[in-house]
């Protein structure tokens, strides 16, 4: 496909960058308030669904109506579901130890530290990883297949996530599971069946912008950066490095699928905590 729009994107990059900034901004104002930097979690799917909506408003008038709107609600569901279950499951904690570990080092001011290396960077990685659902926009002419591939593999994601999510709150919320390894549903077939469902989503994203070559070869980064930090940056390896010595993980870790679902190999006795 010809005749990319390069100008219109490029300007498009820009205002998606300021949706981002004032995201995290606004965020990291809320957080100094109520000093929990944990907060900043939240606005990780806000943010995704900033730069969908102003994608979607910039480029009205260029690329193909129904792509647009497949990509800016696909994104918006995705960001904002993300979002709010993030705020119910920190609602009433403290701080999150990830961030009191990392501000514990900070030299000089704790919250301009935390500005820089959490809100900025996490700013950053969004505008980054959105490359697709900025890109899709600008695409002219009707959807091909690809685009109904990801939608599929989307709603395979949104699906693994939310069902995960869910089965993980409920687990965690019954007294009698306390001091027990959730290994239930989806979490029976996979480590991380939420990890695995964000990777599913970004590919599907991606697919969406591949009608285009100019836009696939830009926006390929989003789906290989997200997949290397669910699997060997902040996901599952550090998740896991904080589970390893809890009583039965081991053996959950030897008879489950550490990413891609499968079925369970043969349960072993003991369960521990999640």
């Amino acid at each position: 496909m010809n005749g990319f729009p390069w100008n219109a994107f490029a300007l498009n990059l820009a205002w998606s960058a300021a949706a981002v900034l004032t995201v995290m901004l606004l965020t990291f104002a809320l957080a100094v308030r109520a000093g929990l930097h944990r907060i900043v979690d939240i606005a990780w799917g806000v943010g995704f669904t900033a730069v969908a909506v102003v994608s979607c408003a910039a480029s009205a008038g260029q690329g193909d109506p129904l792509r647009r709107l497949l990509v800016t609600v696909a994104t918006a569901l995705w960001g904002m579901r993300l979002a709010v279950h993030i705020a119910r499951r920190g609602r009433g904690h403290g701080e999150d130890p990830r961030y009191e570990a990392m501000l514990a080092k900070a030299p000089g001011s704790r919250n301009t530290y935390a500005l820089r290396m959490v809100y900025l960077l996490q700013g950053a990685l969004v505008w980054l990883v959105s490359l697709p659902v900025q890109a899709a926009q600008y695409i002219s002419g009707p959807p091909s297949f690809l685009v109904q591939a990801g939608g599929v593999l989307w709603a395979v994601g949104f699906g693994f996530e939310a069902v995960g999510d869910a089965q993980l709150a409920r687990f965690r919320a019954d007294p009698a599971n306390r001091g027990r390894i959730m290994d239930q549903g989806l979490w029976s077939w996979t480590r991380h069946p939420n990890y695995f469902g964000d990777f599913c989503v970004w590919w599907g994203l991606f697919l969406l912008a591949c009608d285009a070559p100019q836009a696939a070869a830009v926006s390929v980064v989003s789906p290989l950066v997200m997949s290397l930090l669910l699997i060997r940056g902040s996901g599952k390896r550090l998740l896991e490095r904080h589970m390893a010595n809890r009583p039965g993980y081991a053996e959950y870790m030897a008879r489950t699928s550490g990413f891609f679902p499968r079925p369970a190999r043969r349960r072993t006795a003991g369960r521990g905590l999640r």
